[in-house]
């Protein structure tokens, strides 16, 4: 297996960088632009959802509505406009160094970050009334994805061997554009089944692939370059297996086969408890470290939600848990993950120590007060006010790291280096 590097950026000579117009610093490296733009979607399109929550439930502010269908419009953004500019920032500047190759250049990513932010503004826009932005929003957005993609892929096709994590977050990718392309068709062809299939391919095909494929390479590498001893289990095996049970999942879906989803729910639960098991550090870690590996114990915590979803419907043919499954997985594990591992690459990348700090600490355990809420929503009385209060609590808990965040990205690297 390919040795990662200890740093994700070469070290090079240092430049003060002091001085240069933002456009200039934003596009000094992948990640900048594109972090941004994830880092402001993360407040933007969760305010638009707790506004909305709220006029649902009290009749104010008096938002119009969108063309689509809100919710389904909340789970479109949230997983193709909030979360993916992440993975391409990351993914566009780790692709190279996990091949060898030199490292891509601002043509090579300006026109990602700049189609996928572009989309998500004038997809915000739109979901306030301007039903004709969505359309823009969409093939903007498209157009971002697929150059990104390309990029990734051509670097593939470039390198010297098989780079299995990489091949893994770009099939991730490619059905993760199917997907946002079926939503965009939708907007044309307002059939059901279109925007139901994106949301899935969403969750099953992009979001929990990627996330998997970056913790099983990166989260162990962090652990042995701080646990004196720690050794990794990475198993490609393991991985091979991650990837056809989650096909397995969403071709039911797909299907509306909800009384099978048990079996490959179970089968993922067992799987991402063996992971943590064997990968979860013995010795004392540090903050930034833990938080990446507690994390990652809602992983687990999801796929038994959606065991025992499925389960429940089988015997009884009843949705007993609601969206919970589906929140412990995005609240819980998604947005943990966020919290934990952009802040150690933004670190990493801006020459801050790689301490997880009291804002991101905030961050973290509120989004686990926030995951806990949404959950237990579920089966609360007075849902409707639970949500209300789950998606404020998103909002506090993400404010000041992504206001931290975004200033970070907006000026030059604090040790003089560039990128």
């Amino acid at each position: 297996m390919t040795k990662i590097p200890l740093t994700l950026v070469e070290p090079a000579a240092p430049s003060r960088g002091r001085g240069l117009p933002l456009p200039a610093v934003l596009a000094a490296a992948p990640h900048r632009l594109l972090f941004l733009a994830g880092a402001a979607n993360v407040l933007l399109a969760m305010l638009w959802w707790t506004a909305w929550l709220v006029d649902a439930r009290w009749g104010w502010p008096g938002l119009p509505q969108p063309a689509v269908h809100a919710g389904w419009l909340h789970a479109i953004v949230m997983q193709y406009l909030v979360l993916p500019p992440f993975f391409f920032g990351f993914l566009l500047t780790v692709f190279p160094r996990w091949m060898n190759l030199p490292a891509l250049r601002r043509v090579h990513y300006v026109p990602v970050g700049a189609g996928l932010l572009g989309g998500q503004l004038l997809t915000l826009a739109g979901m306030l009334g301007a039903t004709a932005l969505l359309h823009v929003g969409a093939v903007l957005a498209i157009a971002g994805w697929s150059i990104g993609l390309f990029w990734l892929l051509r670097l593939l096709w470039r390198a010297a061997g098989t780079t299995w994590h990489a091949v893994s977050c770009a099939a991730a990718l490619a059905l993760g554009l199917v997907g946002f392309i079926l939503y965009a068709v939708y907007l044309h062809v307002p059939d059901a089944r279109l925007v139901f299939a994106a949301i899935k391919f969403g969750t099953f095909g992009l979001l929990l692939p990627t996330f998997v494929t970056v913790a099983h390479r990166m989260f162990p590498f962090f652990a042995g370059s701080v646990v004196p001893g720690y050794e990794g289990w990475r198993s490609l095996g393991w991985l091979a297996a991650f990837w056809g049970l989650c096909i397995a999942h969403l071709a039911l879906e797909l299907r509306h086969a909800y009384a099978s989803l048990w079996l490959p729910d179970a089968a993922l639960a067992a799987l991402t408890l063996t992971w943590l098991w064997r990968n979860w550090p013995r010795a004392p870690m540090p903050p930034l470290l833990r938080v990446l590996f507690t994390s990652s114990v809602w992983l687990p915590i999801a796929m038994l939600l959606y065991t025992a979803q499925s389960a429940w419907y089988a015997a009884f043919g009843e949705f007993l848990l609601g969206r919970a499954p589906a929140h412990a997985l995005f609240v819980g594990f998604f947005g943990s993950v966020l919290v934990s591992m952009v802040t150690r690459v933004t670190h990493g990348h801006s020459g801050r120590p790689l301490v997880l700090g009291s804002v991101a600490r905030f961050g973290f355990l509120a989004i686990q007060c926030v995951a806990v809420v949404r959950i237990a929503a579920e089966v609360l009385p007075g849902k409707p006010v639970w949500q209300v209060v789950a998606a404020a609590g998103w909002l506090v808990a993400f404010a000041p790291w992504v206001i931290r965040s975004m200033r970070i990205y907006a000026t030059p690297r604090v040790d003089g280096m560039p990128g």
